[in-house]
């Protein structure tokens, strides 16, 4: 069943147009339009229902996939779930590098690459004040 256009309305106005992983406005990455995607996926029995979907930047959502959890330090981790946790709880803001707070933010930066070069670059152009 396909997410349908009130559920994808919600999606966005919920999250204010930004990625719910990373913090990427929809605006800073005009060309690319972001993904309404499944917290938990579907193959992992996620819902359509406004509980589980996100908005998610095309990285962050290509880099999670059907994933939901990763390795830190040898253990296994849930990753960040933004309907049910607080971004600044996990993460915060260090310059132009999203760093975790905790090892879900951790592994969460890790799986999805957030600090990559062009990431890093791109909340550069976006912020020049950092």
């Amino acid at each position: 069943m396909a997410i349908d256009a009130a559920l994808r309305r919600l999606v966005r106005l919920r999250a204010g147009n930004r990625c719910e992983y990373c913090g990427f406005h929809q605006d800073e990455l005009p060309l690319v339009t972001f993904h309404i995607e499944h917290v938990i996926s579907k193959q992992r029995a996620g819902t359509d229902d406004a509980s589980n979907p996100c908005l998610a930047c095309h990285w962050c959502n290509f880099h999670k996939g059907p994933n939901l959890a990763t390795q830190v330090d040898g253990l296994l981790v849930p990753l960040f779930n933004p309907r049910t946790q607080r971004w600044d709880e996990h993460f915060a803001a260090q310059g132009d590098l999203i760093v975790g707070l905790t090892p879900i933010g951790r592994g969460t930066i890790a799986l999805f690459n957030m600090n990559d070069d062009d990431r890093i670059e791109l909340r550069r152009i976006a912020s020049p004040n950092n």
